[in-house]
């Protein structure tokens, strides 16, 4: 196909007919061959004339004589009766004047021409009309590029959206999992857009934009393009990056472009995906001068303001950055709905499992809602790529169902990246991974609000020479004071361990400290945990977003401030560190048993943990919050829900039974 096109352009023609010229008219001016020699060589010819010379050709543009002889004669290895010599031109003159002694001499005996060569008409013909053509060729590109579509030379101005037809392979709301909310705001558009007469009946206002945001991996645009399957209209998909160039107005001009398009072929939606390229906040940023970007908003801005009520086109964008959004652009008129989404839950992660393994063999042992409980926090790009990963890891060992096993190392891989096996640790680096591994799971398995330990590895993956790692039963969305707590000491967990057994620390746990240091600060600064400082944020983050990430926060506290944060900072650390210490002090011998073990399987699963600690006893919460000051906490519980009733009474009427049946066996026997 893309051969035939070729061959089809008008300029391939042009120039496949010069070139069958110049080749016609090398041909047909070809003359006979003649045997080079050297300038003397031919000159001895003129002066001996032995043999005699038939025919002299001097010819002057190419600097050439030709001699043709009356018999063949040997010149070096080739015998010839026509031989040719090159000569300098500032010798011309006097090679003619041999010429014409020879022809007096009767060493020559026919003719002695002196020619001037001049091309052949063909030749002639494409030197002067070859530049001609060049430019009238070059006149009919760009003419054609002005009247083409928008990815053309000279039109900048046009959209890049690309229009999805029903050509396009349907993605729909059914290949949507884990963001119910959002499919049912975005399902009442599609209905609006295929029924608009019966909201406009009770004079309703089809919403002029939707705004979808969420962290990385959520289905912001997948969304937008089940909306593209679903609504049976004009769709037109375009990136934020897709309105700017190095050109002035050129943004504005595709912005323009678009929404003529889209009113054009109304009802219809426009998806702009990474909205934020051209959304951030005016007047933001360090430069001066003009900002390309800010043009393309404001007209942007004017095209939201100036659909029509009842035209039905709609403007959907995504972005992972709805702070730094233009507050003009999140105002109720432009944009009405603003729709989160957000990491599915365990439902959602469930349904999103189900969606992904479609089509994909398992084996009958499988059970995806264990995935989907071993996954919390996941995305569904997450999601996604650990079917995946489970299946490329079964294709790799030449099985033909995904089995519980590839399920569960596509996991590890995902979290902690795929597994170093040419990285070789030596015995004593990995008795200290070991220990360090077994510090974090034995806190965490002694502490009353730590996460289950789910598994714990020595095996090297990804930047980390061993992990461990915690599952929540549930999905939880805020924590306690004693829970945070609970989590640092956990962090902490190894670095203790590291203490404890080899006397000092090492470099394992420069993550850990990161990481517990960035959670005691924010009990701090941000959540108010500190009965000393008070339930008072420190810190500003800048509304700057074309600044650094460093440059955009602020500190609006003292110096005093700042030290005493640091101390309360330090006093959590100090806190947590401490209980972990007693942890890994009082079951010492579960620690040791549990590093053998390590050592010999290098992963340990929920069931050896439960084996190994077994008489490991849960600690009471530590540090009760004492910053309430002279308002003293209420004694009286929190309200029983109604649920919460019906569970207490089915437990009474449990234990109740319990005792009964216990005390009628009594009375039997006796």
């Amino acid at each position: 196909m893309e051969r035939t096109r070729f061959f089809r352009r008008p300029v391939v023609w042009i120039i496949l007919v010069i070139l069958g010229a110049v080749v016609l008219s090398q041909l047909f001016t070809a003359g006979p061959s003649y045997h080079r020699v050297d300038t003397s060589v031919a000159l001895d010819q003129l002066n001996t004339g032995t043999p005699k010379i038939k025919k002299v050709v001097f010819q002057d543009k190419e600097q050439t004589l030709q001699l043709d002889l009356a018999e063949k004669t040997k010149f070096g290895d080739t015998t010839t009766d026509r031989i040719e010599a090159q000569f300098p031109y500032e010798v011309g003159d006097d090679v003619w004047n041999e010429v014409l002694e020879a022809k007096a001499a009767n060493r020559v005996t026919g003719p002695a021409d002196a020619k001037v060569s001049s091309d052949s008409i063909w030749v002639s013909l494409l030197v002067n009309l070859l530049p001609i053509v060049l430019l009238v060729l070059l006149l009919i590109f760009f003419m054609s590029q002005m009247q083409g579509g928008g990815s053309r030379v000279l039109n900048f101005g046009k959209s890049k959206a690309k229009m999805i037809t029903k050509d396009t392979p349907k993605t729909t709301f059914a290949d949507v999992a884990g963001a119910e909310e959002a499919v049912e705001e975005l399902h009442e558009i599609k209905d609006f857009l295929q029924n608009p007469a019966k909201y406009q009946a009770l004079g309703a206002k089809i919403p002029k934009g939707v705004l979808l945001f969420g962290p990385p991996g959520t289905g912001k645009t997948l969304l937008a393009r089940a909306v593209a399957g679903e609504a049976g209209v004009p769709f037109y998909s375009i990136s934020g990056s897709d309105f700017v160039e190095m050109f002035v107005g050129v943004g504005a001009s595709r912005v323009r472009d678009l929404f003529e398009q889209a009113k054009a072929n109304a009802p219809a939606i426009v998806f702009v995906d990474e909205i934020d390229a051209v959304g951030r906040h005016r007047g933001a940023g360090m430069g001066g001068g003009h900002d390309e970007r800010e043009q393309t908003l404001n007209q942007l801005l004017v095209e939201m303001d100036g659909f029509d009520t009842k035209g039905g086109v709609i403007l959907i964008a995504a972005t992972n950055r709805p702070d730094i959004l233009d507050p003009a652009l999140l105002r109720p008129g432009r944009f009405d709905r603003q729709i989160p989404v957000d990491a599915p839950d365990m439902e959602g992660r469930k349904a999103i499992l189900r969606v992904h393994a479609k089509g994909k063999p398992f084996t009958p042992d499988v059970d995806l809602d264990s995935v989907a409980r071993r996954t919390p926090g996941f995305s569904g790009a997450d999601l996604a790529n650990v079917i995946n990963e489970a299946a490329l890891l079964t294709a790799r060992k030449e099985q033909r169902a995904i089995t519980n096993d590839s399920l569960e190392e596509s996991i590890d891989r995902v979290i902690a990246g795929p597994q170093r096996r040419t990285r070789v640790m030596s015995d004593q680096e990995k008795k200290i991974t070991a220990y360090h591994e077994g510090g974090h799971a034995l806190v965490a398995w002694a502490l009353p609000h730590a996460a289950p330990v789910h598994k714990v590895t020595i095996l090297s993956r990804g930047r980390s020479l061993g992990h461990t790692l915690v599952l929540p039963t549930e999905d939880k969305y805020t924590q306690t004071r004693a829970e945070m707590i609970d989590t640092l000491a956990y962090a902490l967990g190894g670095r203790a361990a590291e203490e404890l057994v080899f006397h000092e620390p090492t470099t394992g746990a420069g993550n850990d400290i990161e990481k517990a240091t960035q959670l005691a600060r924010a009990m701090i600064t941000q959540y108010g945990m500190s009965s000393k400082l008070g339930a008072i944020k420190y810190g500003t983050s800048g509304d700057e977003p074309f600044l650094g990430r460093n440059m955009g926060h602020e500190r609006d506290y003292s110096d005093v401030v700042a030290a005493e944060i640091d101390g309360e900072m330090r006093a959590l650390i100090e806190l947590a560190h401490d209980e972990a210490w007693e942890i890994l002090v009082e079951y010492r011998d579960v620690l040791d048993n549990m590093v053998l073990e390590l050592m010999e399987k290098e992963t340990l699963s929920t069931a050896d943990m439960a084996r190994i600690c077994a008489r490991v006893v849960k600690r009471p919460p530590m540090a009760p919050y004492n910053g309430f000051g002279k308002r003293q906490p209420s004694t009286e519980p929190p309200v029983l829900t109604p649920a919460e009733k019906e569970k207490l009474k089915a437990q009474a009427q449990a234990d109740g039974a319990s005792v009964g049946g216990s005390s009628n066996n009594s009375d039997g026997t006796h």
